[in-house]
């Protein structure tokens, strides 16, 4: 579906395009998405000129050099934003979780301006819920059915939104950071970080209560996971690092290490690092225990034995889709199931690895179809002005999305 406006043309020699997402630093998985959909549009449009919305400018010219430029949307003049949003020829929202309580509205306020200024707008492998308020809802509602095509990243986002009464069709594909390319962890950061040689590693992720995890009880899934580690420590003689996915990751990791018997084998990554680095860091471990989807994903895309600790459905619908252990809640009385679970995980693991390479594989692919369906939008928008011919983009042909819903 397309507004009824007719788009305009951008007057440099590409289409102009804005990304509008959660971007900005606070969270290294949004980062990740950021950086795959600029690699896409790069890829697939070398001339065009992206814009990226950011909640905080200065951090994204800084780590994301694709962009051509940055605009910050909060706290800045409603007219600043109108105007770039006037000037652009596609929107893309996301991809990841931005379409929850009180924060959906926020987004979508942004697109409807761009649909009524005749910009045409994509949904790029968005996360959804939980939505429950009234005027969350009534934004699905009112601007997702004017979107060229919304494409959600799991079936828990493809529920959540037509429960909130969207009637369109919807595409479901996979994260885009899934095809985030690993940067070197060397060994002299892990020397930096203080994480011993020749040692087995776990890799753990926490993460706070909030929206996205209302249900989570602070202490409760503390120590949860100190009994984790604990048992970890002991079973394979092995060292645990937190890797925090966000700054208030840190607190919580803490909470943790304070709560462990061997609180002397737990380390705390502390520098700061790109998305890339924290993926190549998988590479020293030898098992990964998380909660943060991101984190999920980096395990399973350098081929870890992972337990997933699933505190919203996303997390459970990743899981699902990589065939790994999927438990309901992270609640203290859970705690025997999942040392159980994570015993047999890492015994059972050398039979399974091939079955993780092949789903996570094949999940790539799935997040492929997405970039692949944005550079089809662009398509429709060259044809309609005459910009662009096809043997400007060779290769494009290739890149075809198959006919019905990706799963």
């Amino acid at each position: 579906m397309t507004t009824t406006t007719q788009p305009r043309r951008s007057a440099g020699p590409g289409p102009r395009i804005g990304l509008l997402g959660s971007y900005g630093g606070f969270n290294l998985g949004d980062e990740a998405i950021l950086t795959c959909v600029l690699g896409c549009l790069r890829a697939h449009r070398p001339q065009a000129r992206l814009v990226v919305f950011s909640r905080n400018a200065e951090h994204t010219r800084a780590h994301q050099p694709a962009a051509d430029e940055v605009v910050d949307w909060e706290g800045v003049p409603q007219k600043q934003i109108l105007d770039v949003l006037s000037g652009l020829d596609l929107l893309v929202l996301g991809g990841g979780g931005i379409l929850y309580d009180g924060e959906a509205r926020r987004y979508l306020r942004l697109v409807g301006a761009a649909q009524g200024r005749g910009v045409r707008t994509f949904a790029y492998a968005v996360g959804a819920g939980p939505l429950r308020e009234a005027e969350d809802r009534e934004a699905v509602r009112a601007v997702l059915p004017k979107m060229d095509e919304v494409v959600v990243r799991d079936e828990e986002s493809r529920l959540v939104l037509e429960e909130a009464g969207l009637d369109r069709d919807l595409t479901v594909t996979a994260d885009p950071a899934l095809l985030l390319p690993p940067e070197p962890f060397t060994d002299q950061m892990m020397r930096q970080e203080g994480i011993p040689a020749e040692t087995r590693l776990v890799g753990m992720s926490v993460r706070e209560p909030g929206r996205a995890a209302e249900k989570l009880d602070e202490s409760d899934y503390h120590a949860l996971l100190a009994d984790v580690a604990d048992f970890l420590v002991r079973r394979l003689e092995a060292h645990v690092v937190f890797v925090p996915m966000e700054r208030q990751d840190v607190h919580h990791a803490h909470g943790v290490l304070s709560r462990m018997t061997a609180p002397d084998r737990g380390r705390i990554l502390h520098s700061v690092y790109s998305p890339g680095q924290v993926l190549g860091f998988m590479n020293h471990l030898d098992l990964a225990v998380g909660m943060r989807l991101h984190f999920v994903i980096f395990a399973a895309l350098s081929g870890l034995p992972v337990l997933p600790l699933p505190y919203s459905g996303k997390v459970f619908d990743f899981s699902r889709r990589i065939g790994a252990p999927a438990l309901v809640g992270v609640a203290r009385e859970q705690a025997g199931l999942l040392l159980a679970e994570v015993d047999r995980l890492w015994d059972e693991f050398p039979q399974r690895r091939d079955d993780l390479d092949a789903r996570v594989q094949a999940l790539r692919g799935t997040a492929r179809e997405t970039c692949v369906r944005c550079a089809v939008v662009l398509d429709s928008l060259e044809e309609q002005t005459g910009a662009v011919s096809d043997t400007e983009r060779p290769g494009l042909h290739l890149l075809r999305p198959s006919t019905g819903t990706a799963t």
